[in-house]
């Protein structure tokens, strides 16, 4: 092995001698391909890349050694915490998140978070480093076929032999990353790639467009005058909206929509934040877990519109029993989506800020007040069945209490960052957003481990903001090395962990669905707290509801960041429930 070593830093700097650094660089510039890239993405706008140096792509590391003045490197843990770290970048920057690893087990660990992103629709650059072209297909140490893992996962792939193919297939990366519905693309780096000059001077040209991908963004007249009918004409029409609010930037135009058509409006999970929650258009969310009313109601529209959201199996329940009474109006940039799942009577290919800044002159101010207090209907009963429980202050501290009392404290205004379970639907119930971009999990892959790096990376986003994540004791564990991370970049992340010893939905499944057969749910946790001192991270464990509120107070308070461990009732269940398989009308209180 050190031969081998020996031998490859021999051959690199070989051909680096070949090669300006930026210090010599005049024009015409003869760039490495490893220092194309670094050009390339400061062209871009790159700011911060997450990443995890390795062999095969220590070349690049070599070059970004010269860029650190205008590139922030954040050296994660592990891999799967890079790619997190840039989806909460992305999500609260609306930028594309940059990630940087090596070949092998660098570039599978990063697998999770691109299938993630691109269920999530979250723009992601991802760089991984290749052994040499000429041992491609040889079993080389650490060659993994990273084009073949990540084909069905991710929107976009290409793999570099050619120092000058950087500059275009970067440009390229961007523009598919960010255009049309967003996702992640995966750029293969061979070493040689990295090492080689360019056989001639660097120049960045951004893609403005591609002959092979042209989503549509602005929509037909005629689909939009058809919508616009069906919504004039419409008794008890009813607006479904998701994430593609926030990534279009729509939240004003959705806004300015429900005002003058004075339509109830819902949110997906993911579409939470886009429409203020004091909003008197906004009747709650959709979903498994979602509010009472928003879900029941489904089934009394006469007219559905469905903005930058895709019928996911956890808002429809039962689909073949989903809004059959309804006439449906479908505005989605991806064409793929329309009539995947449901069939929509008006299709609306499109941007949604284009779609709705283009729909709004067509509709008719109108009053629907009567079909807007049929939601506080059942706003009332869920409070009294559900909310009021949750709320009373005895037994152990519940989940909701920590949530409804941040929320207060914060007034509505922080990002809130959620890992996957009864802690995630439980943020998305109390929490009172009032900001966009304000409740970032992960969605469609449902990833537990997602919240630690991707509250850093939200940070990195936003920093003038107020981050904080709501984790599982489950899921904690499962990316608990990022702590590290945050203790490095000294930011003040904030991360309340809701400890209930258990898998906590898992467990609640168990109970309802498999007649209380706990089958390896419950979990003996170690010390969080103790543990993120060891990384050098201020903590405490909040066991009575006396110190709650105080306890919050010092985590806000505090200007690095900081752990709060939470002891909450241990067999707490969310509700309301769908349940899986069933239609959306039969949800569950209890």
């Amino acid at each position: 092995m050190g031969n081998y070593m020996t031998m490859v830093a021999a051959q690199d700097a070989a051909a680096l001698e070949e090669v300006q650094t930026p210090a010599q660089t005049e024009t015409p510039r003869i760039l490495s391909g490893a220092q194309a890239l670094m050009e390339s993405l400061i062209a871009e706008g790159t700011e911060v890349i997450f990443g995890y140096p390795g062999g095969a792509i220590m070349p690049t590391y070599d070059a970004l050694f010269d860029y650190t003045d205008r590139l922030d490197h954040i050296l994660v843990r592990h891999e799967q915490g890079a790619g997190h770290a840039a989806q909460g970048y992305a999500r609260t920057s609306g930028k594309p998140g940059v990630c940087l690893v090596t070949s092998g087990p660098g570039g599978t660990n990063l697998v999770t978070p691109i299938a993630d992103a691109i269920i999530d629709c979250t723009p992601l650059v991802c760089i991984i480093g290749q052994v040499k072209s000429t041992l491609l297909g040889t079993d080389a140490f650490q060659e993994t076929d990273i084009i073949g893992v990540t084909t069905p996962v991710c929107k976009w792939n290409y793999q570099i032999t050619n120092a000058d193919e950087v500059p275009a297939i970067i440009a390229k990366a961007f523009y598919i990353a960010k255009s049309g519905k967003p996702g992640p693309v995966v750029i293969d780096f061979t070493r040689d790639a990295q090492v080689s000059p360019m056989t001639k001077p660097y120049e960045y040209k951004k893609v403005e467009t591609l002959a092979s991908y042209k989503p549509r963004v602005i929509p037909k007249d005629e689909h939009l005058e058809r919508a616009a009918q069906l919504i004039n004409n419409a008794q008890r029409p009813y607006v479904l909206f998701g994430q593609g609010v926030l990534i279009s930037g729509a939240e004003e135009e959705l806004k300015a929509f429900a005002e003058k058509t004075d339509i109830p409006c819902a949110s997906t999970l993911l579409g939470l934040s886009a429409l203020p929650i004091d909003h008197p258009n906004y009747v709650g969310w959709l979903g498994m877990h979602g509010n009472y009313g928003p879900n029941v109601l489904t089934t009394q529209a006469d007219v559905v519109i469905a903005i930058g959201m895709r019928f996911d199996d956890r808002v429809t329940g039962d689909a073949t029993k989903y809004i059959r009474q309804a006439k449906v109006i479908h505005i989605e940039i991806d064409p793929a989506e329309i009539d995947k799942i449901i069939k929509a009577d008006a299709p609306v290919v499109g941007d949604a800020k284009e779609t709705l800044q283009r729909l709004l002159p067509l509709v008719k101010q109108n009053n629907h007040a009567a079909w807007r207090n049929e939601f506080k209907k059942y706003d009332l009963i869920e409070d009294q069945k559900i909310t009021q429980r949750e709320l009373t202050p005895e037994g152990q501290i519940k989940m909701a209490e920590v949530v409804n009392m941040l929320s207060e404290k914060t007034k509505g205004e922080a990002c809130v960052i959620a890992d996957v379970g009864q802690h995630q639907m439980i943020a998305a119930r109390y929490y009172k957003f009032k900001n966009p971009r304000s409740y970032i999990a992960s969605g469609g892959l449902g990833t537990m481990g997602f919240a630690i790096p991707a509250a850093f990376g939200a940070k990195k986003g936003a920093p003038e903001r107020e981050v904080v994540a709501f984790i599982g004791d489950g899921c904690f564990q499962m990316t608990i090395q990022e702590l590290g991370t945050i203790a490095q970049s000294g930011l003040p992340v904030k991360l309340i962990i809701l400890n209930n010893n258990y898998l906590g939905m898992v467990r609640q499944w168990q109970q309802l669905f498999f007649e209380k057969r706990y089958s390896f749910v419950e979990l003996q946790n170690p010390d969080f707290v103790t543990i993120a001192k060891g990384f050098g991270i201020a903590g405490h464990t909040c066991s009575d509801r006396e110190n709650l509120g105080e306890s919050l107070d010092r985590l806000l308070q505090s200007d690095k960041p900081y752990l709060l461990e939470v002891i909450v009732e241990k067999e707490e269940n969310v509700f309301p429930m769908v349940p899986a398989g069933a239609a959306v009308a039969d949800i569950r209180l209890d």
